[in-house]
């Protein structure tokens, strides 16, 4: 069988890394190939839909994140197998993409406006998003996952996220944005320390 073969940036966040994680969590071998940012305006018009991550796999080339960690996550016991219990795990995935679909125009911001854009976003948009995220993930239980004590492709997703912006590396976003928030932490912390993902 051919190995499922990854095309995403080189760098360890975003969406690809949630699918990297994945397969090392399901302790599936991939081929991972990671595109240098300038090598990326070459390869645009040959990818299937004008981005990445993409993935082949059994001859079909698969786009958008969420939809390969569901397949993903199906195969190898990583997403729930209750249709109603995957759909509130999606929702939760479809959140976290709308969190990011807010973030990403201020990423190409000239430096005065993206400090005004991004201190909107901490003062209104992320605490409350947080707050809704928080209100989820304890109606699904007690964790320390999203979903109880086995680690899915939706607790990813919020890791991932978390991760990201409590590092202090997205300027004007304070680190503390999800500090009132103990269970986006205990995700964070919970998927941190799962051995596929703390070997590095």
């Amino acid at each position: 069988m051919t190995r499922p073969r990854l095309t995403y940036f080189d760098f360890s966040g975003n969406r690809g890394e949630e699918i990297r994680l994945t397969f090392r969590i399901a302790g599936v071998d991939f081929e991972d190939v990671r595109v240098p940012g300038n090598e990326w305006p070459a390869l645009r018009p040959t990818s299937p839909t004008g981005s990445m991550p993409f993935l082949e796999i059994d001859g079909v080339t698969l786009t958008h994140t969420d939809a390969i960690l569901r397949l993903l996550g199906r195969r190898h016991g990583l997403h729930p197998e209750d249709d109603l219990r995957a759909a509130q795990h999606e929702g939760i995935m479809g959140y976290v993409e709308d969190l990011r679909h807010r973030i990403s125009p201020t990423l190409r911001m000239p430096e005065e406006q993206k400090k005004a854009a991004r201190t909107a976003l901490a003062t209104d948009y992320l605490p409350l998003w947080g707050e809704k995220l928080e209100a989820k993930l304890t109606a699904l239980g007690d964790g320390p996952f999203v979903d109880g004590d086995r680690i899915h492709v939706a607790d990813l997703k919020v890791y991932m996220t978390a991760r990201w912006l409590r590092s202090g590396m997205l300027d004007h976003v304070p680190a503390d944005v999800f500090d009132r928030f103990p269970r986006i932490l205990q995700v964070q912390e919970a998927v941190a320390a799962h051995p596929a993902v703390a070997k590095g």
